[in-house]
């Protein structure tokens, strides 16, 4: 079977700076990766790599089949979940939550002329209420709290049933109880048997949710290593990618670390 995401020897310039790369690496079925690393590290670059939407520099890329320069981004687009902090930026403020979720349908951020059916609506009632929002339907976006955005953008990139799934740092900026209860959910989703594989960028070990398969560690936009996570994620690594001594836990679903002298 080949693998959903491809990377080969995969380059990104920014005018003269190398920002990422050179990196090989790939995401199969069934897998649910982090990306973890420092700020600047190279994650969200990677990221957008992923979901198609920048091109690299250098190298190659290949999307569910698909090698990018040479599919039409538009159509591959959809077949893609994927959240960020510029994603949040260009939905409608004004909008109904509802509709924010609706018009994923159709791969567009504001509802206009488009018809939808019952199924439709159903399933984006459904996702709302994985994720603990379905009451906020008849909310206007701009009136919900960071946490509850963070929940309908997810519900939104799953509005086409995706192939996979990419979140950069959902759990960014909640308090501990937001992001407890976001990890949660998204464990919960995506330990289902027809759930997408998943890609989560974050910087914090404590925000790597449980039943997470595999782990990327970037430094500098290179990956230091990469495979299983309780190979990959180790106090050396942790050490190697952050600079600082730890003493890393897992109690048997999610991993924390502490600095040590």
């Amino acid at each position: 079977m080949e693998p959903l995401l491809r990377c080969e020897d995969v380059e990104v310039f920014r005018g003269n700076k190398r920002i990422l790369g050179p990196i090989s690496w790939q995401i199969n079925s069934q897998e649910r990766w982090v990306i973890l690393g420092p700020n600047g590290s190279g994650k969200t670059t990677l990221l957008q790599l992923l979901a198609a939407l920048i091109h690299p520099s250098k190298g190659s890329v290949e999307v569910l089949g698909q090698k990018m320069g040479s599919v039409d981004v538009f159509e591959l687009r959809p077949r893609i979940g994927f959240t960020s902090s510029a994603i949040m930026e260009i939905l409608p403020a004004d909008e109904k939550v509802i509709d924010i979720v609706l018009t994923a349908a159709y791969g567009i951020t504001g509802r206009w002329q488009e018809d939808y059916d019952l199924w439709d609506e159903s399933r984006a009632k459904a996702l709302l209420n994985i994720f603990g929002v379905r009451e906020l339907g008849e909310r206007i976006f701009r009136t919900l709290s960071e946490g509850e955005k963070k929940r309908v953008q997810i519900s939104r990139a799953l509005m086409a049933d995706p192939e996979i799934l990419l979140l950069d740092e959902p759990a960014a900026g909640l308090d501990l109880g937001g992001r407890e209860d976001i990890l949660s959910r998204i464990t919960s989703y995506t330990s289902e048997e027809r759930a997408p594989a998943t890609v989560i960028v974050t910087h914090h070990i404590e925000e790597i949710p449980a039943g997470s398969t595999h782990a990327l560690l970037l430094k500098d936009g290179q990956a230091l290593n990469a495979g299983e996570i309780n190979e990959t994620l180790t106090e050396a690594n942790i050490e190697k990618v952050f600079g600082v001594r730890v003493s890393l836990s897992f109690n048997g679903q999610r991993y924390s670390a502490v600095a040590r002298d």
